[in-house]
């Protein structure tokens, strides 16, 4: 996930059941593995779903301790990693995609992931690079915190598409798409915002409409808008978010199984949630603006209140006022230095 807007801190990192007990199956018989992150709140899980071929949601985080926690965490199932036939990945954020080069060392499960993934990764860096490194001069950044966020970003495309090779991926999968998957049928749901190209999966355990949802739906927080970070688009990430949850709504899910926090059943409660909560983080921008902010650096760092740092409130706030002058509620100009400077309507 990368980063959180988080509401409450939830357990640290282990290896718990579906359930959010400790080691052990769930009542519908996905066997949740977590890994632990450096960032609230504490953990990332991956889901496996035990059969004939068994299927693995997500891979945890990069790293030794991380490859050691997947590694327990599928042992406490009676698996080893190369008993993995299917992996299915719901976004390419570190903390997701890591484990792929250990499950591809050990065996050779067939790879699932977001279509747009592919034109993603195929991105030139420098191209990318020129492109961040305008935007960020327009949010407002110079100096280190300019260069940061360039190297940032040109680091994760090189980081990312190392763990998660396109080559490796066997089936680019689109939104809307029923993809069988050994011997289930999973729905693939297009779900943008905290990332561009995110995808939820929803299947039927046990009699149950189950979501599989990444960093969506969790109980804890509204996932932060990262949606593209500094590269083009992120003025698109507000209408991305909002029709991602649109497109979850009413779908009758039964039970949440999130990249953070804990399996849940408060499926429509949590997606009206996390609507208003970005709809608030809207109002809050514009309201920010009318208070004197007129850059997103500035933005960002009134939203952090000097309590942490601004790395992800950035492409958020970003996103917030292009949605704001988009609608008719603020305007902007480009000043001398380069720097995009709002005002409020």
């Amino acid at each position: 996930m990368d980063a959180s807007e988080t509401e409450s801190e939830g357990p640290a990192g282990g290896r718990s059941g579906g359930d959010g007990s400790p080691s052990g199956g769930s009542a519908t018989g996905v066997c949740r593995i977590e890994c632990s992150v450096d960032w609230p709140p504490g953990h990332v899980a991956a889901y496996l779903i035990p059969g004939p071929e068994p299927i693995l949601v997500d891979a945890g985080m990069a790293g030794e301790r991380s490859r050691g926690e997947l590694v327990d965490g599928l042992a406490d199932y009676g698996h080893d990693l190369d008993d993995v036939d299917h992996l299915v990945l719901t976004h390419p954020h570190v903390d997701h995609v890591g484990g792929v080069p250990a499950l591809l060392d050990a065996g050779d499960p067939t790879v699932y992931a977001p279509a747009g993934v592919r034109e993603r990764f195929a991105r030139d860096a420098a191209d990318l690079e020129a492109r961040v490194r305008e935007n960020a001069t327009r949010a407002g950044l110079a100096g280190d915190d300019h260069d940061h966020a360039v190297e940032r970003a040109v680091d994760s495309l090189r980081r990312n598409r190392e763990l998660l090779p396109p080559t490796a991926v066997d089936r680019w999968v689109e939104g809307g798409e029923a993809v069988e998957i050994g011997d289930r049928a999973l729905e693939a749901i297009h779900t943008p915002g905290h990332q561009a190209d995110h995808c939820c999966f929803s299947t039927t355990l046990d009699g149950e409409r189950a979501l599989l949802a990444g960093d969506m739906v969790i109980a804890l927080f509204r996932a932060v808008l990262l949606h593209v970070g500094f590269d083009d688009g992120f003025e698109r990430a507000i209408e991305a978010s909002a029709g991602a949850l649109d497109r979850l709504a009413g779908r009758g899910i039964d039970r949440v199984y999130p990249g953070h926090g804990p399996v849940h059943g408060e499926f429509e409660d949590t997606v009206a949630r996390d609507r208003e909560r970005l709809e608030r983080m809207v109002e809050r921008t514009h309201g920010l603006l009318s208070a004197g902010a007129t850059t997103a650096a500035a933005v960002a760092d009134e939203r952090a209140g000097g309590g942490r740092g601004i790395d992800y409130l950035l492409p958020e706030s970003l996103s917030a006022l292009a949605h704001l002058e988009a609608t008719s509620r603020a305007t902007s100009t480009i000043d001398g230095k380069g720097v995009r400077r709002f005002e409020a309507w």
